[in-house]
């Protein structure tokens, strides 16, 4: 009897976005019975990719469960493609992307308004004669920008004003909105290291505040500087949302427990019918960590179950004690974004302070507000922090290196800013919980590094290849470095060394 071959890294990576993505597509059919909207699923999804698209609109709202779910098992599937398609290997960074992608694709990011920005950076790529495969994430993470396209194309250039559902197109918006993604093709790889060192690796979201204090210059300058107005949407009451109470509570719990109870099983499964090596996993600081290459990506599908399961339990127990908003499209959306960097950095063990912070803040002002005798005008629940918290796991390798108390700070202090922050780019930046994380590194590192030094003087050299600088651009070269090659391939059995 012949011995099963393993599975490399890259396999199994690829593996994760087809599965997600055909899930999708599945739930999306499923979502049509339930909700009883089989007859008008792409006209729905046609609405949603022709509707201007800021921080928060609500795909839900737009087009329905079914429509949304087509939206991010197409824009999810187009992701693996090029995966596949392309040569060379996929890796950790790879697998950020497209989680980021198909999380903004409950609101914000659609079939259409994803494709400038996802194909611009190719050309820069391409000019620089860098790896296509190596560097797909930076293609995946330009969509966050995708919302200026949608703008340019739909209501900027537009003397009559926007009529909901109604696909107008001039000549001067279709070119706006290509020069604009060529732009962004190209000043997107200057950023990101920069960024990086601000916040020396303890804000995982990379690409949050590279991209949001960039898009703050953008929105100001094509709108405040021209007396340009950027007008909500209005949108038509979604009947079928409207009946289920503007919140697929069921539904959405029914599709993460399985889909998690998938991962948690499948990762099992490869790591040789065991969880042998997780308990070291979970020991890890995250900071400046690539688990996919020190753990294997079994164990990173193992993580990223638990890591669902924490972040639902999470929105399941806040929406069931305080009032607000429920399992929307963005509620569903940045379940998914919870598990962008679980083979990054992210692992129930240092993501737990960041949540208890939120809670910490929202008990410490309701403490405030009613020793004055004033009513709390938020709660957990407003969607801006529901949506804000995911992104703020992002800082979890405070909690690793400096320990619970001060990942508790880091969250109580990102709860505090995470509202405001939408503003600077009028929410045409998606990444917006990225920014107020890599804030709240920038205000709060320097004060642990002041009264914790210890914790600096003990980071041991990683040693890592480039793959582990979060959304950088990688240059090495292939030849000069054959074990960064060796290392990408770890099968599914995980590394050699031995949980201690």
């Amino acid at each position: 009897m012949t011995k099963q071959k393993a599975l490399s890294n890259s396999q199994i990576i690829d593996g994760i976005a087809l599965i997600f993505s055909s899930f999708f597509l599945i739930s999306s059919f499923i979502a049509t019975i339930y909700t009883k909207e089989w007859g008008s699923v792409f006209h729905n999804w046609y609405l949603i990719m022709i509707t201007p698209c800021p921080l928060v609109t609500d795909y839900l709202e737009i087009g329905g469960l079914a429509a949304a779910l087509l939206n991010a098992g197409a824009c999810g599937m187009t992701c693996f493609l090029f995966m596949v398609a392309l040569k060379g290997e996929s890796h950790a960074n790879t697998l950020a992307g497209y989680f980021l992608v198909v999380a903004h694709c409950f609101y914000g990011l659609n079939f259409f308004n994803m494709w400038p920005c996802l194909l611009a950076p190719f050309l820069y790529l391409r000019l620089n004669k860098l790896n296509f495969n190596d560097n797909l994430h930076i293609c995946m993470f330009a969509t966050s920008f995708s919302p200026f396209i949608s703008e340019f194309l739909f209501r900027y250039t537009q003397s009559s004003s926007y009529t909901f559902g109604v696909l107008r197109l001039n000549l001067s918006g279709i070119l706006l909105a290509l020069l604009f993604s060529l732009m962004i093709g190209f000043i997107i790889p200057a950023i990101l290291p920069g960024a990086k060192a601000w916040h020396k690796g303890y804000n995982l979201y990379n690409g949050g505040l590279a991209f949001g204090l960039f898009g703050f210059f953008l929105y100001n300058f094509m709108y405040r500087t021209m007396g340009i107005a950027l007008h909500p949407t209005i949108f038509p009451h979604n009947l079928a949302y409207d009946v289920f109470g503007r919140s697929f509570r069921l539904f959405a719990n029914l599709f993460f427990l399985i889909l998690f109870s998938l991962c948690v099983f499948t990762g099992w499964w490869l790591n040789g019918k065991n969880f042998k090596g997780y308990g070291r996993l979970v020991k890890d600081t995250g900071h400046s960590s690539n688990f996919a290459e020190k753990y294997g990506m079994p164990l990173c599908l193992v993580n990223m179950g638990c890591q669902g399961f924490l972040f639902l339990l999470y929105l399941n127990f806040i929406i069931l004690f305080t009032e607000g908003a429920g399992f929307t499209g963005p509620t569903i959306g940045v379940i998914l974004a919870a598990l962008t960097f679980t083979a990054m950095g992210q692992h129930p063990r240092n993501v737990w302070p960041i949540l208890l912070g939120y809670q910490a803040l929202y008990l410490l002002t309701m403490f405030f507000c009613h020793l004055n005798g004033r009513e709390l005008s938020w709660s957990l629940t407003t969607q801006g922090y529901i949506n804000a918290v995911a992104f703020a796991t992002g800082l979890c390798p405070i909690s690793g290196r400096y320990g619970a108390i001060s990942g508790i700070a880091a969250g109580f202090m990102c709860a505090s800013m995470c509202t405001a922050t939408n503003a600077l780019h009028g929410g045409l930046v998606l990444y917006n919980g990225g920014l107020t994380a890599g804030i709240t590194a920038l205000i709060l590192l320097p004060i642990l590094e002041h009264y914790l030094p210890h914790a600096r003087e003990e980071m041991p050299s990683t040693g890592l290849s480039l793959r582990t600088a979060t959304i950088a651009v990688i240059e090495e070269d292939r030849h000069a470095a054959p074990e960064v090659s060796g290392q990408s391939k770890n099968t599914s059995q995980g590394p050699e060394t031995k949980e201690p």
